[in-house]
């Protein structure tokens, strides 16, 4: 890796996708288990030390917290535990040079920091991001099939009053290859009432119904509000062949002429199949962000394949960092390592000037995720 270009260095981020943080004290298993997406700790005596995230833990992170750089890992968390949780989260945020914070909040959200809390932990903005399937299961607890549509759309009104977006996990619960017609009121009232019956035979409040993530979807177009997609990599709950995003490519037709952005989130291992998505859809936007941390010192290889079709005003940053504040600085700094190192190339084979490389920088790191998002009104 190089030393990063002073532009890239200097770029204000906005961080279109992450989540809350933990604000207790967490022991080495807690630690290791926020690390990726895997359920547990491994109980045959492996470490996800002994991962690239671990090592970039270890690289990265350790400074930030008074360390030398590759500090022994017992060592990293003795340091982090004397530090306490709040101390830690707040040097690791208000070290990203990130201005804004678009958050998720729908998953677990009573163990996690909100979006005012997480504001004043990184002395920066936070938006909300409100996930449709949160929102329709709390209604289904209390309405009937004929009135679902109509109680969702209410809270859902309610719940995106200052909301900056929404976000579906269909990719969890149906598979992305959802098809792009609008359900049709008798359809939706069907699939609510078969939801419900699960429910009354005991099963878990899940939403698994195509046909409702389909009306979920419509319903944030419908407000207008750029819809994100979960897509690709994801914790053992995901089958991941089903997360492909060309699945998505008929519901992506079916939306172009609405104006509402589509953003598609995370992508690896099938960042080459979105970087074509958003390069022949007008309304589609990609990102690299869950994957960034966990690659390590990988993670620049991955966002070069992305840009190889994905244009820079198509480009946006997350880290779409969990519990853990380091996700946050390693989704940070390897993002900008990645966008140094492909710049540097660029501006070595005189593919690109200077001034169009601060151009794109600013493209990818702040302006495109602005103009989405309307953040500038906010």
């Amino acid at each position: 890796m190089t030393d990063l270009l002073d532009f890239v260095a200097d770029l204000p981020l906005v961080d279109h996708h992450c989540h809350g943080l933990r604000t207790r004290d967490v022991d080495r298993d807690g630690f290791e288990r926020m690390l990726t997406e895997a359920d547990t700790v491994s109980p045959l005596g492996t470490s996800l030390f002994d991962s690239l995230i671990g090592l970039a833990v270890r690289e990265r992170c350790a400074p930030v917290l008074d360390l030398p750089k590759h500090a022994p890992a017992d060592d990293y968390l003795a340091r982090r535990a004397a530090l306490g949780a709040r101390e830690v989260n707040r040097r690791f945020l208000r070290g990203t040079g990130s201005t804004d914070y678009l958050l998720d909040g729908g998953f677990l959200p009573e163990s996690l920091t909100a979006t005012t809390d997480l504001a004043e932990l990184a002395d920066a903005r936070a938006h909300d991001i409100v996930r449709l399937e949160q929102v329709a299961e709390d209604v289904i607890r209390g309405t009937s099939a004929a009135g679902f549509a109509e109680d969702f759309a209410a809270e859902l009104d309610r719940r995106t009053a200052t909301a900056v977006g929404v976000k579906s996990i269909a990719a969890y619960r149906a598979g992305l290859e959802l098809t792009g017609e609008r359900p049709a009121p008798a359809e939706v009232e069907a699939a609510a009432g078969r939801w419900l019956s699960r429910i009354e035979a005991g099963e878990p409040v899940r939403l698994a119904e195509e046909v409702l993530h389909r009306h979920l979807i419509w319903a944030g177009i419908d407000r207008r509000l750029p819809v994100q997609f979960h897509v690709g990599y994801g914790d053992s709950d995901v089958d991941l062949h089903r997360c492909d995003p060309l699945r998505l490519t008929g519901l992506l037709r079916a939306t172009r002429d609405a104006g509402v952005p589509i953003l598609l989130l995370h992508n690896y291992p099938f960042h080459r199949n979105a970087a074509y998505l958003a390069q022949v859809f007008a309304h589609v936007f990609v990102d690299v962000g869950l994957i960034t941390h966990n690659a390590g010192f990988r993670a620049p290889a991955i966002l070069a394949e992305t840009l190889e079709l994905a244009p820079f005003g198509k480009l946006l940053f997350s880290t779409d960092a969990f519990g853990l504040a380091e996700l946050y600085h390693l989704g940070t700094a390897l993002f900008r390592q990645g966008l140094s190192d492909f710049l540097r190339t660029a501006l070595a084979a005189d593919a690109l000037s200077e001034v169009d490389a601060i151009r794109l920088a600013r493209l990818a790191g702040h302006e495109n995720a602005t103009r989405i998002y309307r953040l500038e009104r906010k």
